[in-house]
C-alpha cells in the first residue's frame, strides 16, 4: 500500500516489507491476494501496481478463513547478553 505513496513522493529511498520473514508463520503476506505477481521483485526493486485502486485483488475468503482462526501474535522480546532490552 506505502508502494503508492512512495511512487508520489520524490524523496522515498526505501520501502520495508515483510515477505517471508520469521513472524509470518503459517501464512504469509501474499496468501491474502489473488495476484501475487504483482509483487515480483527483480534486482531489489518492484514495479507499482497499475491496476485500479491499489492495485491488488484481495482474495477476500481467505481473509475470513484466516480472521475465523485468529492469532495471539506479540512483539518478541529480544535482550542483550546483560539482559538490558534490544531494539523492538
Amino acid at each position: 500500500m506505502n508502494l503508492q505513496l512512495d511512487a508520489n513522493c520524490y524523496n522515498a529511498f526505501i520501502q520495508e516489507q515483510s515477505l517471508g520473514i520469521h513472524y509470518n508463520r503459517g501464512n504469509d503476506l501474499l496468501d491474502y491476494v489473488r495476484n501475487p505477481e504483482v509483487f515480483d521483485y527483480a534486482d531489489g526493486y518492484v514495479r507499482i501496481p497499475s491496476a485500479p485502486g491499489l492495485g491488488i485483488d484481495v482474495n477476500e475468503d481467505y481473509v475470513a478463513e484466516r480472521a475465523a482462526v485468529g492469532h495471539r501474535w506479540r512483539n518478541p522480546i529480544w535482550r542483550h547478553s546483560d539482559g538490558s532490552f534490544a531494539e523492538w
